[in-house]
């Protein structure tokens, strides 16, 4: 018998926000991702940590989204973490985003877990969080 774990994703507690791929619109994002990691008791330390992440994988994004790209960004809340995964449409080749940038570096000091995708012309950072024991 096979068993199937579930993803990340695979929750009731989803969250999905589309804007427009523009530096104008992280307000919402950054609040939003306040909002989601309160609920998870994370401290306002860690709240901010958060929102500087989601706003740096942001920043990592818009430079190379198709014009009046939208970016996405999924919110998926589980007991223990919450998973964000930015996302935009792109014309940029490779697999990878660069992981030596200053951005995947803040990155890698404010999440728990990050991911960077680029595949079949869309590009993602996801990123994952902890909460508190």
């Amino acid at each position: 018998m096979t068993q199937v774990i579930p993803e990340p994703w695979a929750t009731d507690d989803v969250v999905v926000l589309c804007v427009p791929a523009a530096g104008a619109y992280l307000g919402v994002l950054r609040t939003a991702t306040a909002g989601l990691a309160a609920r998870l008791q994370f401290t306002l330390d860690e709240i901010e940590d958060l929102r500087i992440a989601v706003d740096e994988a942001c920043a990592m994004l818009l430079p190379i989204a198709t014009p009046d790209a939208e970016l996405s960004c999924r919110f998926a809340v589980t007991d223990d973490a919450l998973t964000v995964e930015t996302s935009v449409p792109t014309t940029a080749s490779g697999s990878r985003l660069p992981a030596e940038s200053f951005s995947w570096q803040v990155l890698s000091a404010l999440a728990d877990e990050i991911d960077a995708t680029l595949n079949g012309g869309q590009a993602a950072i996801r990123l994952t969080k902890r909460r508190p024991k």
